[in-house]
Order: C-alpha cells, then structure tokens, then sequence
C-alpha cells in the first residue's frame, strides 16, 4: 500500500478508528490514502476542513476539473483516478477522455479547458503565472474569487498528491474494477493501482 507502516485495523482506537468506520460506511472499505494519514489524524482532519472550504464556494464540475487537471500535472494517479471517477459520473466518459488526453474536446466547455490550463499551469509552475493566464477566464465571466478557488483547489491537490506519492501511497484497489479499462488506463498517470488483498 506504501512505503510507511500503516495502522492496522486492530490498532486503531479513537479518532483513526472513527476515520477508518467512516470509510467503510462511505466506501466499503478503508482508503489507502486515510491509512496513509492515520498516524497524524489532526493533520488529515485539517485537511478535511481545507478541501471542503474549497469545494463549498465552486461549482462541483469546476472543482473536479481543476483537481483532475492539477493531479495529471504532477502524475498521481490516485487523485486523477479518485476525481476522474467522479468526472465520468458528471460528465461522461467522452469528456473526461478529453481532460486527459490533452485535447481540446468537442465535450469540454470553453470553461472547462480554460480552468483546466490554468489549474495545470498551477501545479507544473506557480511562479510563471502572469495575470494574462487569467484573460480567458475572465473573458468567460470569471471574476477574482472565480480565479482564486480555481487556483486554491490545484495548490491544495498539490498537497494531498504529493504527500500520497512521497509515502508510496498506491490507488485503491477498487479502481480496478469500478472504471472501465481505457477509462483506467487514461487515468493511471503514475504509480499503478494497488492489487487487491485476499
């Protein structure tokens, strides 16, 4: 599952038992990546609040755009399949093929490729951002707080992928078979999915 020792079921008691119950009620099953967490659960707690702070002031599909998009630039397949899933379900396949394959789609708005860019230009090289990367979104009616969730939701999937790639932290097993296999190829950008234990 990853390169730290993880909190076995058995062990956790508090707070970590209480995030792996939540899991299996939501997922069936416990995610790696809150695993990958549980040794410091006021830290994954915190970034809980941080992400649905985010997601509250965006509209759902921007928000996965922009997280799709920033998650391929820095290669993390478990947040590109994680957002990707969720894509497919707003969006369909077709368009998600399109987010990931680089394209400018018939099925992506010109919002959706506009967020996309800059959410990718967020996460490859904050420091060459110019205020001309914001001309398409504010053509679009973006306005300032538009560009800024945009940009808060790319720097914090910065974050979260990051620490699951630095800790060896692989997809959840579940991916395997909930997509189908070109959806899961397209979206498996970096480490494999994990394989499933028995």
């Amino acid at each position: 599952m990853g390169y730290l020792r993880e909190i076995d079921d058995d062990e956790a008691d508090g707070t970590v038992a209480e995030l792996y119950a939540a899991d299996r009620a939501a997922l069936g099953h416990v995610a790696n990546y809150t695993r990958t967490f549980a040794p410091r659960p006021v830290v994954y707690r915190a970034w809980q609040a941080l992400n649905g702070a985010i997601k509250k002031t965006m509209d759902q599909r921007r928000y996965e755009v922009a997280t799709v998009a920033a998650a391929r630039q820095l290669k993390s397949s478990y947040c590109v399949l994680a957002h990707g899933s969720v894509l497919v379900g707003l969006v369909g396949e077709a368009a998600v093929r399109d987010l990931v394959g680089i394209g400018r789609g018939p099925e992506l708005t010109d919002a959706d490729q506009a967020v996309a860019a800059l959410a990718a230009k967020v996460a490859s090289d904050a420091s060459s951002i110019a205020e001309d990367d914001f001309a398409e979104l504010r053509e679009l009616g973006f306005d300032d707080a538009d560009i800024l969730d945009v940009i808060l939701a790319a720097a914090a999937r910065c974050f979260f992928s990051t620490v699951l790639d630095a800790t060896g932290t692989l997809p959840d097993a579940a991916y395997a078979s909930t997509l189908t296999p070109e959806i899961r190829a397209l979206l498996t950008v970096g480490r494999p999915i994990d394989v499933p234990s028995h």
